[in-house]
């Protein structure tokens, strides 16, 4: 499911790059739809989630937080 959104959030990125002139339209079809981008992207969003609950797991311990 989260490859669905990452390929809409690709396609509409690559949207704005060729709306500003830094992209080509050709470039950017292939930007959008390569598995490789997604792939990356997955991962990236993937280890920056864990990241973010780490940080905040640190943080409640500490500042003594409760559940």
């Amino acid at each position: 499911m989260i490859a669905i959104f990452i390929r809409i959030a690709l396609r509409y990125g690559a949207g704005v790059l060729v709306a500003r002139g830094l992209l080509g339209a050709d470039d950017a079809s292939a930007f959008s739809a390569d598995p490789d981008i997604q792939m990356a992207l997955e991962t990236g969003l993937g280890l920056a989630i864990a990241g973010a609950a780490e940080c905040w797991h640190l943080l409640a311990r500490w500042f003594g937080w409760e559940h």
